[in-house]
């Protein structure tokens, strides 16, 4: 009778843990230099050095591989936004900061990517909310409620405010990322002035 060699467990979940960074690092790879709507998961596959039943194992197609990536930049992210807090206790001065933050964070994260995929291809959207996509969200939400309370922001709907927030950055960002050059500093300034106008539109504490 054939003996089964199994892994221990911590060896187990340190592979676990190798394949799906190999595959994240392929992927960034591969939709850097083929672009997102012309890279496929054998391309993915191919660079990670993997068999295509491991890959197969963590993602089962290339959208959700994209979603994972997004996912560990918000996992990223998400402490930079909380020493930003910290040093920027105005929530004029911490929208400013977070989002030249969170541009410069896209370029570095995207640099080739922009730089080669077609003109105007879109970035695909990730559906849904996981707990490091929320901790980015409570970062922004608990720095607007700080605000509120120290009567330096709007007596408004913090979810929706924090929501809108996000929803202007992600949106701005990707289409600094469809440009040539890359312009952080024009995205800044637009949307710090789209978010702020919005803001002071809005009832005062």
């Amino acid at each position: 009778m054939s003996q089964v060699a199994y892994l221990p467990v911590g060896k187990r979940e340190q592979t676990k843990v190798q394949n799906r960074q190999a595959i994240l690092d392929a992927a960034r790879e591969v939709f850097g230099e083929l672009g997102y709507e012309t890279a496929t998961v054998r391309d993915i596959i191919r660079r990670t050095g993997l068999a295509a039943g491991t890959f197969y194992n963590y993602y089962r197609s290339k959208e959700e591989v994209f979603a994972a990536l997004a996912d560990d930049g918000a996992r990223r992210f998400s402490p930079v936004l909380k020493k930003l807090r910290a040093e920027k206790p105005g929530l004029e001065g911490f929208i400013r900061a977070a989002l030249e933050a969170y541009f410069r964070f896209m370029a570095d994260e995207h640099i080739s990517w922009a730089a080669r995929r077609p003109p105007g291809e879109a970035l695909p959207h990730v559906h849904g909310e996981t707990p490091e996509m929320a901790a980015v969200f409570a970062e922004v939400r608990d720095a607007m409620q700080s605000a509120i309370a120290r009567h330096d922001g709007p007596a408004a709907d913090l979810d929706y405010m924090a929501a809108a927030c996000i929803a202007i950055a992600r949106e701005v960002g990707d289409k600094m990322l469809s440009r040539r050059p890359v312009d952080v500093e024009g995205a800044v300034e637009f949307a710090t002035a789209m978010i702020l106008g919005g803001l002071r539109g809005l009832p005062k504490a």
